[in-house]
């Protein structure tokens, strides 16, 4: 018995949009600047905004399947490096906190989009969570594997990336709104239900 149409749709929706969010995550990571071990790159504010606007589930198929495609050995992490050995390098706690963040931020947003008026607040929040989760897991990867201390740890991958990062994600903030209005005007509403019909 094949599965109903909308169920289809769902599930073609969800694997489209995970995998253009992944490929978004890889192309964020194209312009790397290196300071120190940690290089900048665009992905905070990807991440950011992937938390703001998928629900839980579709955060963790984009992150995830962008960290297997780099796990598997393509060019997509920083650097158009790729492989295990970056993950579970120096700077791999970076990628898994993205991961974590993603999913985390986006359980928060659809809690704090019910709960905070107005909706920015919520935002911000998830934003600011989103970021620390990612320093977290960054910051205690970097001290173990690079055998540093945790205060070298903190200024060699945390202290440097406050400003940019915050300014990263007060621009995915600002852009969250826009996105989510254009999504709305292009989902397909019935003339059914706009008659006021079943």
């Amino acid at each position: 018995m094949n599965p109903p149409r909308p169920m289809v749709a769902s599930a073609a929706r969800r694997v489209t949009t995970a995998a253009l969010l992944a490929a978004l995550l890889a192309v964020s990571a194209v312009i790397a600047v290196p300071i120190g071990t940690v290089p900048l790159t665009a992905q905070v504010f990807v991440v950011v905004l992937i938390a703001l606007l998928v629900p839980p589930g579709w955060a963790a198929l984009a992150v995830g399947t962008y960290l297997l495609v780099g796990a598997l050995g393509l060019p997509v992490f920083a650097g158009a490096r790729g492989g295990l050995g970056v993950l579970i390098g120096p700077t791999g706690g970076y990628l898994v906190g993205f991961f974590i963040g993603a999913v985390v931020g986006a359980a928060l947003g659809r809690l704090a989009g019910q709960r905070l008026r107005p909706r920015w607040w919520g935002d911000a929040i998830v934003g600011i969570v989103v970021i620390l989760i990612i320093y977290a897991c960054g910051w205690a990867q970097l001290a173990a594997v690079a055998h540093l201390g945790a205060s070298a740890a903190f200024f060699a991958g945390v202290a440097p990336f406050i400003v940019p990062d915050a300014v990263k994600a007060a621009v995915a903030v600002g852009l969250a709104p826009v996105v989510r209005r254009a999504a709305r005007a292009q989902t397909p509403v019935s003339r059914a239900g706009r008659e006021g019909g079943r």
